[in-house]
Formats: structure tokens, C-alpha cells, sequence
């Protein structure tokens, strides 16, 4: 059964964040798919990842496309993750189901830490996961590094 690790961000943009997670994802022998609601969200994403640096260039696809099942990381709005993903990520308040994370090695819910709504849906998120029995970690950047905050 896997865990799902909850990231208050209070300092670093998401885009970094997300990249550091999924570089140790990989690492880890992980496939990853990145979940968001909105689909210019992860458009804006996939351009980020392109346009970044040589050396930290990560292989990923928008979900759609004819290679998703290929792709290291899938960027989707859906549920479905033909790339076998092990690694789940969810942007913006995307849904993670307790189904979902016993299934994976690990879950990780980004969040705007700045952002009442964002912080509210995250709460909300922790009680129905932990609820379900899933483990649960919370980290936070307030502090300007990543401390783990509560465990459950």
C-alpha cells in the first residue's frame, strides 16, 4: 500500500517543486503522471518542462498522445494512466482517490500554501484520504526548507 505525501508551498513555484519530486521519482525506478484539473495548466507545464535546462531536461507527454503508454511521465486531466504510472501527482486540488494510493508507491498532493482555497481543499483532501486509512505525511517550506509537519 502506498502513501500519500501532502507539499505546502510557501516559497518555491510549483514548476520546481514539481520537477525535484519527479527527478526523485525517477530515481526511484517510478513511472509518474501528473494529474491537474485544467488542461492549459498542464499545457503551460509540458512547455516548462521542454523549455528547461539541458541537464535537467525530464521525458514526459501531454496525455492524449499516440506514445502515452511510453512516456516516463504522463501529464493528464483524467484518471486513466496508460503509462502505468507508480507515482501519482496532483496539481491545483486534482483528485486522488484512497483507491488510487494503495495502488501506487506513492501519491503527492502540490498545493499554494499562500492560497486560503488551495490550503482549504488540501484539508479537506487529508481527512477523506486518512479517513480511508491511507498513510499520510504533510510537508511545509515555511521555515525556507522542507520539514515534515504531521504524519498519519
Amino acid at each position: 500500500m502506498g502513501a500519500v505525501y501532502f507539499y505546502q508551498l510557501t516559497h518555491s513555484g510549483v514548476e520546481a517543486t514539481l520537477s525535484m519530486l519527479i527527478e526523485r521519482s525517477l530515481r526511484a525506478g517510478w513511472r509518474v503522471a501528473v494529474r491537474a484539473p485544467d488542461a492549459a495548466r498542464l499545457k503551460r507545464l509540458d512547455e516548462v518542462l521542454w523549455l528547461g535546462e539541458e541537464d535537467q531536461f525530464l521525458a514526459h507527454g501531454l496525455a492524449g498522445g499516440p506514445h502515452d503508454a511510453l512516456q516516463p511521465v504522463l501529464l493528464t486531466t483524467g484518471a486513466e494512466m496508460p503509462n502505468a504510472a507508480t507515482c501519482l501527482m496532483s496539481l491545483d486540488g486534482a483528485a486522488i482517490g484512497a483507491d488510487e494510493v494503495s495502488r501506487a508507491e506513492r501519491a503527492c498532493i502540490l498545493f499554494d500554501g499562500n492560497d486560503p482555497a488551495a490550503l482549504a481543499a488540501a484539508r479537506v483532501q487529508w481527512k477523506s484520504l486518512t479517513d480511508a486509512g491511507v498513510s499520510a505525511q504533510y510537508w511545509s517550506e515555511e521555515s525556507g526548507r522542507w520539514q515534515k509537519k504531521a504524519e498519519r
